[in-house]
């Protein structure tokens, strides 16, 4: 049975002041990194407010949607309580790609000239590009994936390079539950991504793995551009009992063009992004990212107070939280159950002429 608690939930600033130093960075051995505590933490913290001293954060996206900005907003709210606020003690300089992977790496080798304090990259394009860009200063990532496939970490062990950071990885064991709930007997799954983005063709070969013993087939739906992704959606139209969604970038930040296509359809949507649920998705399982923006902010304040990025071990969320849109679920022809719906976190307000549906 589902259990809606089983998981969880620019402004571009002036130029960064401040660098690294390099004997912090390189010289300093593990073992002697590893004699920070929370007492020093805080001790450091407080140090850090008292005497005045100016840190620089870098932050970029590979694009702007709503479960992207929900991170940099929990970072930067996070860093306030380690004692780092912006316009006071912190400086931040954000910077979004624009969905452009060219403009990502342009973005990496400037923060790189530009010796942040730390940089966070937001999203596995953009911190692929952060690291190949420069591998001295502190970079944390966040809503990446995997990040060892990614080729950011060797391991969910602590690096000992100059990364670390958290990951939005989820169990699909619950998203295909859910999935189940929704369309009962399903044996056929469509699947709207990007090729291009690692994010989306790991969750593509995991649910390939999962659905192949319980005869469940999957039709992958590549859209390449944010402009292909409607035509890929209605490419679907009679192979597939629903969509299912993972955090691609691309199809995040286009979701309401997604959402059109599969109404015409007749085919529901079910995402591993909770913001999609009101963009047009019938039900979603997934992580809080304002919370994974906030357990990213705990690592960039352990950094900013002395903590060496490879020894700090890369972190998973480990709460999902169900939203549910009863509403959508009419438009595509279908009831969602009662009992799923009484796990749900939130509830999409369903269509007065319709209540009694769910009730």
């Amino acid at each position: 049975m589902l259990n809606a608690t089983f998981g969880v939930s620019r402004l571009t600033k002036a130029m960064m002041l401040g660098g690294i130093c390099m004997a912090s960075l390189m010289g300093c051995s593990q073992s002697d990194n590893k004699t920070a505590d929370a007492s020093s933490a805080s001790t450091a913290s407080a140090t850090t407010a008292a005497s005045g001293d100016t840190k620089s954060v870098a932050i970029t996206a590979i694009v702007e949607h709503p479960a992207l900005d929900a991170v940099r907003q929990g970072v930067i709210e996070e860093l306030g309580n380690e004692g780092f606020k912006e316009g006071q003690n912190l400086k931040v300089n954000f910077q979004s790609a624009q969905g452009n992977t060219a403009t990502a790496g342009q973005i990496a080798k400037q923060f790189a000239a530009d010796k942040p304090d730390a940089i966070v990259a937001i999203s596995t394009p953009s911190a692929q590009s952060v690291i190949a860009a420069t591998n001295s200063i502190p970079v944390i990532f966040s809503a990446v994936t995997d990040p060892v496939e990614a080729k950011l970490i060797k391991s969910w062990e602590a690096s000992g390079t100059n990364v670390t950071g958290a990951s939005d990885m989820l169990p699909l064991e619950p998203q295909i539950e859910l999935m189940k709930k929704v369309v009962p007997n399903l044996k056929s799954v469509g699947y709207v991504y990007s090729p291009g983005e690692v994010n989306s063709t790991v969750v593509l070969k995991a649910l390939e793995a999962k659905f192949k013993p319980m005869g469940i087939n999957i039709v992958a739906a590549p859209a390449q551009r944010t402009t292909d992704i409607p035509q890929a959606t209605r490419g679907l139209q009679g192979k597939v009992q629903l969509i299912y969604t993972s955090l691609d970038n691309n199809v995040v930040s286009a979701y309401e063009s997604l959402y059109q296509a599969a109404k015409e359809i007749k085919v529901p949507l079910v995402a591993s992004d909770t913001d999609s649920v009101s963009r047009g998705a019938v039900a979603a399982m997934g992580i809080n990212y304002k919370d994974l923006g906030i357990e990213t902010g705990k690592i960039v304040g352990r950094v900013l107070k002395g903590e060496q990025p490879g020894t700090i071990k890369p972190i998973t969320m480990n709460k999902l939280d169900l939203y549910l849109s009863p509403k959508h679920a009419q438009e595509v022809g279908i009831t969602l159950p009662k009992d799923l719906i009484s796990q749900a976190a939130q509830v999409e307000p369903a269509p007065k002429a319709k209540q009694s549906i769910i009730r």
